[in-house]
């Protein structure tokens, strides 16, 4: 659980090529191409054996019924603009909702509405979720095109993330994944854990981060500072209980196990 103010961003920088060349052209692993063709219904994966897989179970913003209406105000004018950053870190969430959902895509719809409207942060506030049964859900709006997570445009290589709200304080640069569950007195479901898992690895191939390592973070809006695991649990950051006190002891055998599938 979460309720983090968002950062705002007045004017982004822009430059450089295209938001689709720059994740084409992230890493020799093809780690990005694997998550294009997968968000276009294709195969999840390049043939090469050494490209990352993206959960094949994966739902679009329309997929499960966002009502983009929500993210602009009266006058048409949108209430939580994009803005995109290098990727410092990635966090883990759990959204300490009722374990055994029957229906997670009305979940997830309802943290949207709760976030941009009750919250007021104009966006669901997490770039993806994932429900009990291993589906993947885009979160926060990244773009027009079909690639969740990742925007905007720059010379590099690697691709940038779009600004969210799950870290009150340390949004930016901060890519935020959220199980849903409530991972208090119980550990992910292996079909949660699992996608999370591949997940994370698609998004530290298209990086190049160490999911092991520790970063010196930076907000590149604020200045704030603070010096957290590369893959963090909420707690890291803020005293609270998300991602769970059953679910946060857990979180180094994921990172080993994202470092295994890397290496």
């Amino acid at each position: 659980m979460m309720r983090p103010a968002r950062e705002l961003v007045p004017h982004p920088a822009r430059s450089g090529v295209t938001r689709r060349a720059a994740l084409l052209s992230a890493l020799a692993t093809g780690a990005s191409i694997a998550l294009a063709q997968s968000a276009a219904g294709g195969s999840p994966a390049d043939s090469a054996s050494s490209v990352p897989r993206f959960p094949a179970n994966f739902r679009r913003r329309a997929d499960w019924g966002a009502d983009e209406s929500l993210r602009f105000g009266p006058d048409g004018t949108e209430l939580f603009p994009t803005a995109f950053f290098d990727v410092q870190t990635v966090t883990v969430h759990h959204t300490a909702t009722p374990n055994g959902d029957p229906d997670p895509a009305a979940r997830v719809r309802s943290i949207y509405v709760d976030h941009t409207v009750t919250q007021n942060f104009g966006d669901i506030g997490y770039h993806l979720l994932i429900d009990e049964a291993g589906t993947v859900y885009e979160g926060r709006f990244s773009g027009p095109d079909r690639i969740p997570v990742f925007g905007g445009k720059r010379a590099g290589l690697l691709p940038q993330m779009c600004n969210a709200a799950h870290v009150a304080g340390f949004n930016a640069a901060n890519v935020g994944v959220a199980l849903l569950a409530d991972l208090t007195v119980q550990p992910p479901t292996v079909a949660a854990r699992r996608s999370l898992v591949s997940t994370l690895v698609w998004l530290f191939a298209a990086t190049r981060l160490d999911p092991v390592g520790t970063t010196s973070y930076v907000n590149p809006i604020s200045g704030a500072t603070r010096t957290v695991p590369t893959l963090a649990g909420h707690r890291d950051w803020a005293a609270t209980q998300c991602p769970g006190n059953t679910f946060y002891p857990l979180l180094a055998g994921v990172r080993t196990d994202v470092a295994a599938r890397l290496s």
